[in-house]
C-alpha cells in the first residue's frame, strides 16, 4: 500500500514539473511575440521618416544631375558662341584685308602712257602720270611692278618688239630716278601683237602705242 502512495506522489510530481515547464514556455513564447510586435512597431514608426530621408536624397540626386546638364548645356553653348564669332572675326578679318588690298592696288594703279608714231622718248603728261603713281610704290615697297610695251600695227613685228622694249624701259628708268628699286620693276614688249585698239585707223594706233603697268602684290 505504501508503494503505491509513493508511485502515485511520484506521478503528481512529474505532472507538476511538466505543468510548470510548459506554463514557462507558454510566456516565453508570449514574451518573443510581443517582442517581435514591438520591434514591427517600432518599424512601423520609424518607416515615416527613412521615407522622407529616402525622397530627400532622391530629390538632391535629380536636382544635382539638373545642375550637371544645365552646366554641360551652358559650356556646348558657350563654346558655340565662342565658335561663332571666331568665325565672325575671322570673316570680317578676311573682308578688311581683302578691302585694303583693292584699296592699296587702286592706289598703286599707274595709268597708260602714250607715245608719238615711231617714238619712244615720254611726253610731258607720261612723266606727269608716272611722277603722280610713284609715291604709291614708294609707300607699298613690297609691291612689284612689270611695264609692257605696246606698239600699232605698221611696221614689221621684229621692229615693233624692239620699240615696245624701249618704250617701256624708258618709262622704268623715270620710275627709277623717282627713287622706285630697280629690283621691283621689270619689263617686256609684246610689240604689236596685242592691241588695245583693234582699228585700222589713227586713232585705234594713238591708243595702242602705250605703256601698260600690271602690279604684282606681295606673295602671301
Amino acid at each position: 500500500m505504501r508503494r503505491n502512495w509513493v508511485g502515485v506522489g511520484l506521478i503528481a510530481l512529474v505532472l507538476c514539473f511538466s505543468v510548470a515547464f510548459l506554463t514557462g514556455c507558454a510566456k516565453k513564447a508570449a514574451l518573443k511575440e510581443g517582442a517581435v510586435v514591438t520591434q514591427e512597431q517600432k518599424a512601423v514608426a520609424k518607416s515615416p521618416a527613412a521615407a522622407d530621408d529616402a525622397a530627400a536624397r532622391e530629390k538632391a540626386l535629380r536636382e544635382q544631375a539638373l545642375r550637371e546638364k544645365a552646366l554641360r548645356e551652358k559650356a556646348m553653348k558657350d563654346a558655340a558662341a565662342r565658335e561663332a564669332a571666331g568665325k565672325e572675326a575671322a570673316e570680317k578679318a578676311k573682308k578688311e584685308a581683302a578691302t585694303k588690298a583693292a584699296t592699296i592696288l587702286q592706289e598703286m594703279q599707274i595709268a597708260d602712257i602714250h607715245f608719238d608714231y615711231d617714238k619712244y622718248n615720254l611726253k610731258p603728261e607720261a612723266q606727269e602720270i608716272l611722277k603722280k603713281g610713284a609715291p604709291a610704290y614708294l609707300k607699298y615697297r613690297d609691291y612689284k611692278l612689270v611695264i609692257e610695251g605696246h606698239c600699232d600695227e605698221r611696221g614689221t613685228a621684229e621692229y615693233n618688239l624692239a620699240l615696245g622694249e624701249k618704250r617701256a624701259t624708258e618709262a622704268a628708268k623715270y620710275l627709277f630716278d623717282l627713287g622706285i628699286g630697280k629690283e621691283r620693276i621689270k619689263t617686256i614688249s609684246y610689240g604689236k601683237e596685242m592691241p588695245l585698239d583693234k582699228g585700222h585707223d589713227e586713232a585705234a594706233w594713238a591708243k595702242n602705242r602705250r605703256a601698260h603697268f600690271v602690279i604684282f602684290p606681295p606673295a602671301k
